[in-house]
């Protein structure tokens, strides 16, 4: 039995402590949308300003390692895999505070998965004409941003450790 789309909501941090009734008002905004295996939901460097939140399945986070400084001469070099996201996550919740470009390629990694898109301006909205909501829809938004960009510092000191010990000397 599939949940609902506020039941999926409610489990999901960016929406975290929101009450009933605020989470019936983001998910009459959320639009479900079914997709196969491999499908690109989102382009890095492409505009957008939607937010996806998993309802079923699953995603993979992909970047363009010959964004950074191009090939150079050599032949360009395939997408990487940085992860995969699951029920609960979201995806391109940059977009609602900037709208900028996308910093990842967002594709489907299982048959029939379910995201809920909501709209950039639709949430605005939403969080203008509510005000408690727009506060803590902004601040779990605040919190789940700051865990990522943890994660990822995480993740260049690793790399940059494995760069000093395979230096040569």
């Amino acid at each position: 039995m599939q949940p609902s789309i506020r039941t999926i909501l409610a489990t999901t941090e960016i929406f975290d402590n929101l009450s009933e009734a605020q989470l019936t008002l983001v998910a009459a905004l959320c639009t479900p949308v079914t997709y196969r295996r491999g499908h690109i939901v989102l382009s890095e460097n492409e505009a957008s300003d939607e937010m996806y939140v998993i309802g079923r399945g699953g995603v993979e986070v992909l970047v363009n390692p010959n964004a950074v400084g191009g090939a150079g001469g050599r032949p360009p070099l395939e997408p990487v895999v940085l992860g995969e996201l699951r029920q609960g996550q979201v995806v391109g919740e940059v977009a609602l505070v900037d709208q900028g470009v996308r910093s990842a390629t967002i594709r489907i990694s299982r048959d029939d998965t379910l995201l809920l898109r909501l709209r950039r301006d639709q949430l605005m909205r939403l969080g203008e004409t509510y005000p408690v909501l727009g506060f803590k829809l902004m601040r779990n938004l605040a919190a789940e941003l700051a865990t990522k960009i943890r994660n990822t510092d995480w993740l260049v000191r690793q790399y940059q450790l494995q760069l000093q010990e395979n230096a040569p000397d």
